[in-house]
């Protein structure tokens, strides 16, 4: 039984990983998960420096799922490479970084300083505000997305997976400006805007008045957005939005998925990873299948 996956070259023993944001940097759930058992860790969004985040309350839960406007919240590049990156490579898994900017500058620092640093692959959060086109995110015009990932590519020394909003029209014209930039995968799909108001209180329920909506009430849309991705490229797809099962990442991996992230599901049950990879096994047992290819994108 051969439940291994090839994403841009790189070999994850497992397709399963945490999404970005929902897993720290590995050590935070590292008394509940053996990081060996998972097929990589994703970490959270690093910048060029210091983040401070958006101002309290910034998580509220919402009908299956929740809201978070957290701000990208992290200590920047230089703890990253000193702390949390020695961390990691003790364990037997693959590492993603996942990097995020407020200009392509930005971008472009963090990339150049994980060149000769030994990390697997590259995440770029195309979902940040482009604060020198107004705040509009990155990921919302294909103009942008291509020329972002065209000079990613440029420095980067590892593969490099985009990471793209939803919120957009047609979310397979940015998988396509993705492409043809040079990505080596993406990653689909990042949080969706929401809001939620506490009637008692006549206020919005977080400061920053809206937030990324995940969790189980994402995994349709989710879903759909990746099935759509996959057929429209020809790279490889991470599926992610609202995985909580086996059956979750199942689903993805029928629709087209190379591999899949497991995000909010973390929070509410943080064994959620290697239950998933159990039960991806149990499947792959009883129904008799040798390779989890066999499976891969089976729904058309």
């Amino acid at each position: 039984m051969n439940t291994s996956v090839d994403i841009a070259g790189i070999t994850l023993k497992n397709p399963v990983m945490p999404a970005s944001g929902t897993f720290g940097s590995g050590q935070e759930y590292s008394g509940f998960v053996d990081l060996n058992r998972l097929g990589a860790v994703v970490t959270k969004g690093v910048s060029c420096v210091p983040w401070e985040g958006n101002p309290a309350p910034r998580i509220m839960e919402t009908a299956s799922g929740m809201i978070n406007a957290v701000g990208l919240q992290n200590p920047g590049i230089d703890v990253f490479i000193e702390r949390d990156l020695p961390f990691l490579r003790q364990f037997d898994t693959k590492v993603i970084v996942n990097i995020c900017g407020s200009t392509v500058a930005d971008y472009l620092e963090v990339v150049e300083r994980l060149s000769g640093q030994e990390i697997d692959m590259l995440e770029v959060n195309i979902s940040c505000p482009n604060v020198e086109h107004g705040g509009i995110a990155f990921g919302q015009e294909p103009g942008m997305v291509e020329y972002i990932t065209k000079e990613i590519k440029k420095k980067a020394a590892q593969p490099v997976s985009m990471k793209l909003t939803p919120n957009v029209t047609d979310i397979t014209e940015i998988a396509k400006a993705a492409e043809a930039g040079g990505a080596d995968a993406l990653s689909l799909i990042n949080t969706i805007t929401g809001m939620r108001i506490d009637v008692k209180k006549r206020a919005f329920c977080v400061a920053n008045k809206t937030g990324g909506l995940s969790g189980p009430a994402i995994k349709p849309v989710a879903l759909r957005m990746v099935w759509q991705v996959c057929r429209a490229v020809n790279i490889p797809v991470i599926g992610m939005g609202g995985i909580q099962t086996a059956e979750d990442a199942l689903e993805f991996i029928m629709a087209g998925a190379a591999a899949v992230a497991v995000g909010t599901a973390n929070f509410r049950n943080p064994y959620a990873m290697p239950e998933i990879i159990g039960g991806l096994e149990k499947y792959m047992e009883e129904n008799g299948i040798r390779d989890l290819k066999e499976i891969r994108g089976i729904v058309s």
